[in-house]
C-alpha cells in the first residue's frame, strides 16, 4: 500500500510533465505554421496561373504547376506588364555582394585583432567611435557619400556600392571580431612576439585558424545586410547597375497593365533565394560563432 501511495504522484507527475511537452509543441508547431504561412502563399501562388488566382482559394495548391512566373521573373519574357527580368540585376548583387563582404570581413578582422591584442593609446576611444558608427541612421550619411562617391568617379557604378557598404559595415565586422579575439589568451601572442613573430606573421598564422565560428557569423551577417539593402542601392546606382532589391521594386509596383501576381511572387522567392539558403547550410554556426566570444570581454 505505501508503494501505491508513492507511485501515484509520481505517475501524476510524470503524466503532468509529458502533457505538458506536448503542449509546447503544439504551441511551437502553431508559431511556425504561422510564420511559415507568407512562404506557403508565395510559392503556390508562383506556381499558379493568373485564371487559377483569380478564381481559386489563396492557400489552395495549385491545380496545375506551371514554372512560366518563374521564367518571366527572371528571364524578362514580355508577357503583360514585364519585359525586363531579374537576372542582369542578380548578378549586379552578386557582382556587389561578395567583395563587399570579403573586404569588409578582412578589414574587421584586422581591426578587431588590433583593437583586442595590441593595446595602445586611444584604442578604447577609437573603437568607441566606431560602435557610434553602426547606429548612424542609412539616412544621415546618404548626401555626404553621394557627393563622395561623385568626387571619387564612382557615382552610380558597383564599384562604388561596394565601397559604400564596405564603409558602413567595418563597425559591425570589427565589433564581432574584437568580442572573439578578447577571448584568445594574449599570452599566444606574447609566446609568437618570443619567436620573432611580427604583426602580420601572428595573425595569419594563429588568430585566422582560430577565427573559423566569428568568420561564419560575420559573412552571414554582411552578405544579409548587403543583399536586403534597397537604400543605397536606389540611391547610388543607375540604369544597369541596380541590385535585385531596387528590379523587384520596379517590378512589383508596376501599375501598367494586368497585375501578374504570380510573377510579383516568384521575383520576391529568387531575390530572398541566396540569403534563405545562406542561413539554411550556415543557421547553426551563426549561433555558434555569436555565443563564442561571449565568455570573456
Amino acid at each position: 500500500m505505501a508503494d501505491l501511495a508513492h507511485s501515484t504522484p509520481r505517475s501524476q507527475s510524470n503524466l503532468g510533465r509529458i502533457a505538458l511537452r506536448w503542449l509546447l509543441y503544439i504551441l511551437l508547431a502553431v508559431f511556425a505554421l504561422y510564420y511559415l504561412m507568407p512562404l506557403f502563399v508565395m510559392v503556390t501562388t508562383s506556381l499558379k496561373s493568373l485564371d487559377e488566382i483569380r478564381t481559386g482559394s489563396l492557400v489552395a495548391l495549385p491545380r496545375e504547376v506551371t514554372f512560366d512566373a518563374w521564367k518571366t521573373a527572371w528571364s524578362g519574357a514580355c508577357t503583360g506588364i514585364q519585359c525586363e527580368g531579374l537576372q542582369p540585376y542578380f548578378w549586379n548583387s552578386v557582382l556587389l555582394a561578395v567583395p563587399a563582404v570579403m573586404i569588409s570581413t578582412l578589414i574587421g578582422a584586422l581591426n578587431g585583432y588590433v583593437i583586442a591584442q595590441w593595446r595602445f593609446k586611444g584604442a578604447n576611444l577609437i573603437f568607441s567611435l566606431m560602435l557610434f558608427g553602426c547606429f548612424i541612421p542609412f539616412q544621415v550619411v546618404l548626401l555626404p557619400m553621394a557627393r563622395l562617391l561623385g568626387m571619387m568617379g564612382l557615382a552610380g557604378t558597383i564599384p562604388g556600392l561596394i565601397f559604400v557598404h564596405v564603409i558602413y559595415g567595418i563597425g559591425f565586422t570589427t565589433l564581432f571580431f574584437r568580442n572573439y579575439y578578447v577571448t584568445i589568451p594574449s599570452e599566444l601572442v606574447k609566446a609568437a612576439k618570443v619567436d620573432g613573430a611580427n604583426f602580420f606573421r601572428i595573425f595569419w598564422s594563429i588568430f585566422l585558424p582560430l577565427s573559423l565560428p566569428i568568420i561564419v557569423v560575420t559573412v552571414i551577417w554582411q552578405f544579409t545586410q548587403i543583399w536586403n539593402d534597397f537604400l543605397f542601392g536606389v540611391s547610388f546606382s543607375q540604369a544597369g547597375t541596380q541590385p535585385v532589391t531596387v528590379a523587384l521594386n520596379n517590378i512589383v509596383n508596376s501599375t501598367t497593365g494586368v497585375k501578374e501576381y504570380n510573377v510579383d511572387m516568384a521575383a520576391a522567392i529568387i531575390a530572398a533565394l541566396p540569403t534563405l539558403l545562406v542561413y539554411v547550410v550556415a543557421g547553426k554556426y551563426f549561433i555558434r560563432g555569436l555565443t563564442a566570444g561571449s565568455v570573456k570581454g
